[in-house]
């Protein structure tokens, strides 16, 4: 609704997780540094976590569009799946037949499809988000594959992605042997001070503003900070519904009474 009132191609604050507006803070870029050396050398398990709404997705969509096409990737976010239906998912992902196996004879093709892809000099990682929520069981089975190796490089790259309850499972005892494997760990923290203006410039210049610095006043963004703490998923909520907020009045810049409004509608507050 507001998109022509502000002059903007799309909507720049939408909760969804698209790459193209990915806004790499000094966090942000150390953990997709992480993930881009953890995958070139083949260090077997890295563990990316963050709070909700801490752009962990995001991270890992623009990830999969950054490898290059000699790295096969294979993305996760169902962790409410069966030993069996976890294999079956990723075996499918990497274009691999599943139909009508058990556990061993997926595991068999995997490590045959690993080897071929390692004589072809490629590499290939797994991408599990929300990886908080995996079953223990299931986590000792993703343990498991990592010991699909040679003598001298790990055959597949795993990445856990998820909340900091992530930390908490991995430190039970029954899961110490899968701890230890993991070679890189990064926690995303929120956004600065300084970085949240940042962001929200950022996204209002790839959603085509011209003047992106004229449409948020200094004081409302202090006051999306005061209420977000950086949070990039609140932020934006509050940021969509502050500017059709400021178009309902006919104005052209969010100040801190429009702001005032987005909170108290996100919150339930009605006068």
């Amino acid at each position: 609704m507001y998109r022509n009132h502000f002059q903007l191609k799309t909507r720049p604050f939408s909760v969804t997780s698209d790459p193209a507006f990915l806004f790499l803070s000094k966090k942000h870029r150390e953990a997709f540094d992480s993930l881009l050396y953890g995958i070139d050398q083949r260090v077997g398990f890295i563990e990316i976590t963050g709070e909700i709404g801490s752009g962990k997705t995001t991270l890992c969509r623009a990830l999969l569009n950054r490898l290059p096409r000699e790295i096969q990737t294979a993305y996760l976010f169902n962790s409410s799946l069966s030993e069996v239906q976890f294999l079956q998912t990723f075996l499918s992902d990497l274009g691999l037949e599943t139909a009508k196996k058990n556990r061993y004879t997926l595991f068999s093709d995997l490590n045959e499809h690993l080897i071929k892809q390692l004589a072809l000099g490629n590499n290939v990682v797994l991408i599990i988000d929300e990886a908080q929520n995996l079953t223990v069981k299931l986590l000792e089975q993703i343990r498991m594959l990592s010991n699909l190796e040679t003598d001298k490089e790990k055959l597949l790259q795993i990445i856990l992605v998820g909340q900091p309850e992530l930390r908490d499972k991995l430190n039970l005892p029954n899961l110490r042997q899968l701890r230890q494997r993991i070679a890189i760990r990064y926690h995303l923290q929120p956004l600065s001070h300084d970085e949240l203006g940042e962001y929200i410039h950022h996204r209002l210049k790839v959603a085509g503003a011209s003047d992106c610095q004229a449409i948020f006043s200094r004081e409302g963004i202090e006051q999306i900070f005061q209420y977000t703490n950086g949070v990039p998923r609140v932020t934006n909520l509050v940021c969509d519904k502050a500017l059709l907020a400021t178009f309902a009045q006919d104005q052209h810049c969010v100040l801190p009474e429009h702001v005032e409004i987005s909170i108290q509608e996100i919150e339930g507050v009605f006068a």
